[in-house]
């Protein structure tokens, strides 16, 4: 498995879940059959360029969206801000506020 295939697979997923939507919800949105999602998104498939495409449609996102801060992932370096930002966005809102607040007390405490 590629690492920057896994990497677009994970956040197809965690966009996917961000906006409630099913794998079988996206597939009938970009035309693509539901197994091909699941497969993308646990990075068992090298997707084309062409499906990314129909799934960032299908997402309502830009496709540079999916592909954003990816050269970290190559070289192996961490963006930490982007990685937590990442992270944040696969949870709830609910979530996200109370992730804001233990991030917020804790830059305060390094200060």
């Amino acid at each position: 498995m590629l690492r920057i295939a896994a990497e677009i697979g994970k956040r197809i997923r965690n966009y996917r879940i961000m906006q409630g939507m099913s794998q079988e919800e996206l597939a009938e949105k970009c035309s693509l059959h539901p197994t091909y999602i699941g497969q993308v998104e646990r990075g068992e498939k090298n997707a084309t360029i062409e499906s990314v495409s129909r799934i960032a449609h299908g997402l309502s996102l830009p496709l540079s969206k999916l592909f954003e801060n990816i050269e970290n992932f190559e070289t192996g370096d961490m963006n930490y801000p982007a990685e937590a930002y990442r992270l944040i966005q696969s949870v709830s809102l609910k979530n996200q506020v109370q992730i804001f607040e233990i991030i917020k007390r804790a830059v305060e405490l390094c200060r």
